[in-house]
């Protein structure tokens, strides 16, 4: 009878490797632990059915995210938190309409409907979320000359919100990130965790995109470029 290692011989490298991508989903169960922390991106109304910037199935993340985070003990949560005619908006920008991009300071900016104004009920989280354990909420976006997708640093890549550091201060090494929108904050947060030297997780079917001009597709380029990992809310172990 052929031994373990005569049957592996036999099989081959190329065999291997066609088998390799089943045997590794088996074994990719991530169970989260002190060290992981779930970060809630943008759920918010201004973003859902109804809103003025309405992602497409955007509400479908609720119960995706709802589900997973009973998995964490520590979960973030963030809201864009804007000034009324915030630098942003297209309708500060005459003759300039949502979606098309202009040049700032800090470089290109595309342009958006108004949204997310701050003490607005398009700026509250949406009812539905039920994660009481949430420890923090990040509020981003809130100076009115600089936008702000991540949940880390405002788009002009140097104004920190303090996550990294007050993460790192609860010992937290990899980060799970979910919501809306996956092309941009989601996106956005993700490369700056990475850069803030975080193992980072970013939850597909838990995520949706708005995909103007291609940007869906760029965004999974990026992130993988930078070893943001892409998984699927079935892949962590949540409890019963």
């Amino acid at each position: 009878m052929l031994d373990r290692r005569q049957i592996l011989a036999a099989l081959g490298t190329t065999a291997l490797a066609s088998l390799a991508p089943t045997a590794l989903f088996a074994a990719a169960t991530i169970k989260p632990d002190d060290t992981s922390a779930l970060l809630v991106i943008d759920v918010q109304n201004c973003f859902l059915p109804g809103g003025s910037l309405a992602v497409k199935e955007g509400e479908q993340v609720v119960p995706v995210i709802n589900k997973m985070a009973k998995a964490f003990s520590n979960v973030v949560m963030t809201q864009d938190w804007h000034t009324p005619g915030h630098v942003s908006f297209a309708s500060v920008h005459s003759g300039k309409k949502p979606f098309e991009t202009i040049d700032l300071p800090y470089g290109k900016q595309v342009l958006w409907p108004d949204h997310c104004v701050q003490g607005t009920d398009g700026a509250s989280l949406s009812k539905d979320l039920s994660i009481p354990q949430a420890e923090l909420i990040i509020r981003k976006g809130f100076h009115k000359d600089v936008d702000s997708y991540s949940a880390f640093l405002e788009a002009d890549g140097k104004t920190s919100t303090g996550l990294a550091g007050y993460l790192k201060g609860r010992k937290i090494k990899r980060v799970f990130v979910a919501g809306l929108a996956t092309d941009f904050c989601v996106a956005w947060t993700a490369l700056d965790a990475r850069k803030a030297g975080f193992e980072v997780y970013v939850v597909e079917d838990a995520c949706r995109g708005i995909d103007n001009q291609g940007s869906l597709a760029k965004a999974w380029a990026d992130m993988a470029k930078a070893g943001v990992k892409r998984i699927q809310s079935a892949d962590i172990a949540v409890s019963a």
